[in-house]
Order: structure tokens, then C-alpha cells, then sequence
């Protein structure tokens, strides 16, 4: 099952950096495996557009569609058994520490 995993920052990150895993070792392990399909990580926020269509029109706004302080700083696209598998890649990744990951199954 395919898996969307967003990496996003979180405004309480772990003190201890000690524990944190390191990027690289992540990747390697899960690109080996054949758990991670793909990913990457994202140019700041402040460079994305988003678009709408109303009316016909296409309206264009700088920035993300939403402000907050935790934002989306990259994706990896993650293929697992199932969730328990999935929720096991998430919590060995740096971010999970440091920031927050959100798991999606794809639709169908």
C-alpha cells in the first residue's frame, strides 16, 4: 500500500538532539528496502503559489494557502504492508522528532 508522508516543522521540536536519527541513514535504509518510492524535500514557503479557478478565472495568491507556523518542508512517498508498517517508517525519521509526519493512504 502506498503511503503520501508529509514533513512538516512543529513549533515544540525534541530538546535532546542526541536521539534524533540521521537523515541520511534514513534514506539510504529506506531506499534499499523499497520502502521509499520517492521524496524530497521543499524550497521555503514563502516561494509557493497557490491557484484557484472562479468564475472561469484563475486567481493566483503568493504563498501557502494557509498561514501558520508549522509548515510543509517535504514529502516522501512511502510503500508499506500496511499502517503499522508505514506508522514504523514515520516514527524512525528525524522529523518525527524534530517536526511532525502526516501518513495518507492512496485513495483506491
Amino acid at each position: 500500500m502506498k503511503y503520501m508522508m508529509f514533513v512538516c516543522t512543529d513549533t515544540e521540536p525534541e530538546t535532546d538532539e542526541s536521539i534524533v536519527p540521521d537523515i541520511f541513514t534514513w534514506v539510504a535504509e529506506n531506499d534499499a528496502s523499497g520502502r521509499r518510492v520517492a521524496g524530497n524535500q521543499l524550497v521555503s514557503p514563502s516561494s509557493a503559489t497557490t491557484v484557484r479557478v472562479r468564475g472561469g478565472e484563475v486567481l493566483l495568491s503568493d504563498g501557502p494557502f494557509a498561514e501558520t507556523k508549522e509548515v510543509i518542508v517535504g514529502f516522501d512517498i512511502l510503500e508499506c504492508a500496511d499502517l503499522d508498517e508505514a506508522i514504523a517508517v514515520a516514527a524512525a525519521h528525524p522529523m518525527a522528532y524534530n517536526g511532525r509526519l502526516e501518513l495518507r493512504p492512496y485513495h483506491g
